[in-house]
């Protein structure tokens, strides 16, 4: 399936919400809708939880809000989770881990170019999750190998449900951790991180994206064997456009980039505007149009969507409600005057 770009807007999973339906319905507001993932309703909803279910070795404490590994169990539920291997229902996302899939899939969909579905990815999933000795799971090779595995088989259920769905189906992951690969106290080096990640990539089918709002090498994502990368612009697109060969060869090969404009942060959105928004992309398109890259180009390859998720508003789910207001009102301001070029 080749993905189409016309600044369509999409937004991250992760939302603030309490009322699953005023969730869902936001969502569905976009040009490519996704099931919301609600971590203020269950911690279940959590995305590190959400994609726990079944890991051998894992402990979640709801009441804490923690979740974390024993080595110990990890061996003695290995022989578990080899024995559902092929087990595709084994793997699949249940109502107890997400309130909304199951909900999403029940809509009527066929209006839509493309559906989306997401997880947390498994650099971000073994940094951040740690065994009984404090030490992060992706520092045990042989549990980090399992990991990237385990992954990619979540990642396979949720997209041939999604595509049984609609044609028009993907998956991306989050990888909120991925910059901490470039830092120097880390045990897991990029060298290794990018051998695994394109495995990683191979083992499921569909188009693949890969969603941050950090500052990683942006050369490591963009000569990952990707479809989509989704990046918080509104902070990182000086960084990020200056890696301008990369770019040039991720579009050559048909990707897409997801640019993240809109804030989601009370402070930060009442700053902004339509114009300030439409000057901000403007003035990193062009500065790749200086490069060579045509604004047709950039245009046709494009996605937008908020710049992150943001769960800390006073204002609850108000904010990132304007914030998605405010994308659509982007794209269409960028929509009318490519139509008019």
């Amino acid at each position: 399936m080749k993905l189409e770009g016309h600044c369509q807007t999409t937004a991250m999973g992760i939302m603030p919400h309490t009322d699953i339906e005023r969730a869902l319905n936001l969502a569905l507001s976009l040009d490519i809708p996704y099931w919301p993932q609600l971590p203020k309703v269950s911690f279940y909803e959590d995305m590190y939880a959400q994609v726990s279910e079944h890991f051998p070795g894992i402990i979640i404490d709801t009441e804490k809000r923690e979740i974390s590994l024993s080595s110990e169990r990890f061996y003695e539920e290995l022989d578990e989770l080899f024995n559902h291997w092929e087990d595709e229902e084994y793997f699949k996302l249940t109502s107890q881990y997400s309130a909304v899939f199951h909900k999403f899939l029940e809509q009527d969909l066929s209006s839509y170019s493309y559906i989306r579905g997401q997880s947390i990815g498994p650099i971000s999933y073994g940094l951040k999750i740690v065994d009984e000795n404090k030490r992060s799971i992706a520092y045990n090779e042989e549990i980090r190998q399992i990991l990237f595995e385990f992954m990619a088989k979540k990642l396979q259920a949720q997209y041939n449900e999604l595509k049984a769905k609609h044609d028009g189906a993907f998956v991306w992951v989050d990888e909120p951790a991925l910059e901490l690969l470039f830092m120097a106290f880390t045990g897991y080096n990029d060298d290794k991180a990018f051998q695994d990640y394109q495995y990683f990539l191979e083992q499921f089918p569909g188009p693949k994206g890969v969603h941050l709002c950090g500052n990683p090498d942006w050369s490591f994502l963009l000569q990952l064997e990707l479809d989509v990368l989704s990046v918080d612009t509104l902070a990182w697109g000086h960084n990020f456009t200056r890696y301008t060969e990369e770019l040039q060869s991720f579009l050559q090969r048909g990707g897409i980039i997801s640019w993240g404009i809109t804030p989601t942060l009370t402070e930060e959105f009442e700053a902004e505007n339509l114009e300030s928004m439409y000057q901000k992309i403007n003035n990193m398109w062009s500065f790749l149009m200086d490069k060579g890259i045509s604004r047709e180009q950039l245009f046709a390859q494009s996605w937008l969507a908020p710049a992150r998720c943001c769960l800390i508003n006073a204002d609850g789910e108000q904010t990132v409600e304007k914030s998605f207001k405010l994308l659509r009102d982007v794209s269409a301001r960028i929509k009318d005057e490519m139509k008019g070029s």
